[in-house]
């Protein structure tokens, strides 16, 4: 069944058309990438989907709602998140007070409690770090707070924009390996990711986007193995 539907999508910045009516869909309990070089589109279409940037065409539907109209604010209410490129913790906080704010949808209750110790038990340098200024850790653990902040709103559907980006190679497996159990533990995951390799590596479908558009499609295992990805994007 699918958890989120985009139709047709097409998103302008001025004249300039950035998405051009894109389609496609992210069952329940997937991970679905999208790959690209820089600029095919892939972070317009994670702002377009949680409602950052408005789309002229088309259309978006999240577990059975239309919600292409809808503020980004009331989709994270719907059950979806994002965890944005860049990281972008607020910096000046604590490592728990971002926890705090990544759970600004719920009440203060004992299940808060539970979902922070839970949070602190799969990044266990989170707990570590707790009463830390979020600015300064280093970037793999800014990008493990990022991930325990989206976390905390207990979404459906997690999006991800550039996991990966500026992290070591050891980190950057701890990151794919951290995804694959959010995953496992039933959080349908929407990737967007320059590491094709490794990306595709865990993901059940996924879609290659150049200049605004949807190329080519498959499954993770079929799209690793095309001639054509090899050449643009796995250096094969």
């Amino acid at each position: 069944m699918a958890l989120l539907e985009v139709k047709d999508l097409s998103v302008y910045y001025g004249v300039i058309q950035a998405l051009k009516g894109i389609s496609f869909e992210v069952n329940e309990g997937e991970i679905v990438t999208l790959i690209g070089a820089n600029g095919a589109g892939k972070t317009t279409t994670m702002q377009s989907v949680i409602g950052l940037i408005p789309s002229r065409s088309g259309s978006v539907i999240y577990d059975g709602h239309d919600i292409t109209k809808t503020p980004c604010h009331k989709i994270v209410h719907l059950g979806m998140s994002q965890v944005p490129e860049g990281r972008r913790v607020f910096q000046e906080l604590t490592v728990y007070e971002n926890l705090v704010m990544g759970a600004y949808t719920k009440k203060r209750d004992a299940a808060f409690k539970e979902d922070i110790e839970k949070i602190y038990t799969r990044f266990p340098r989170l707990a570590e770090r707790k009463n830390q200024i979020a600015g300064t850790l280093s970037g793999g653990e800014q990008q493990m707070l990022a991930m325990g902040r989206a976390l905390m709103s207990k979404p459906k559907l997690l999006m991800l924009d550039e996991p990966s980006m500026g992290l070591s190679p050891l980190l950057v497996d701890k990151v794919f390996e951290i995804i694959k159990d959010i995953n496992r533990d039933g959080t349908t995951i929407l990737l967007v990711e320059q590491n094709a390799g490794k990306s595709l590596a865990i993901s059940d479908r996924a879609y290659v986007l150049e200049t605004g558009s949807i190329v080519l499609s498959g499954t993770g295992d079929e799209l690793a193995a095309s001639d054509e990805v090899k050449k643009a994007y796995l250096g094969g």
